[in-house]
């Protein structure tokens, strides 16, 4: 899925990107209190990835049915 559809104009796009920082933010901040500064360091590195990788395999609006990746 890109990150960016098509039909989205620009202060869409930067709402979005200032609402992911902001909730990278907040996970970085819940995983070090509950997990320390190393756990939480390395909870937040698996939780972003797994994230951004299910938002790569949903498919887009622009995708075309039955689209495999």
């Amino acid at each position: 899925m890109p990150y960016f559809s098509s039909r989205q104009d620009q202060a869409q796009r930067t709402c979005k990107v200032l609402a992911d920082v902001f909730c990278a933010i907040l996970l970085a901040i819940y995983s070090i209190v509950f997990f320390g500064l190393l756990g939480g360091i390395a909870a937040f590195v698996i939780l972003e990835a797994g994230l951004l990788a299910v938002d790569w395999l949903i498919p887009g609006e622009d995708d075309a049915a039955g689209v495999i990746r």
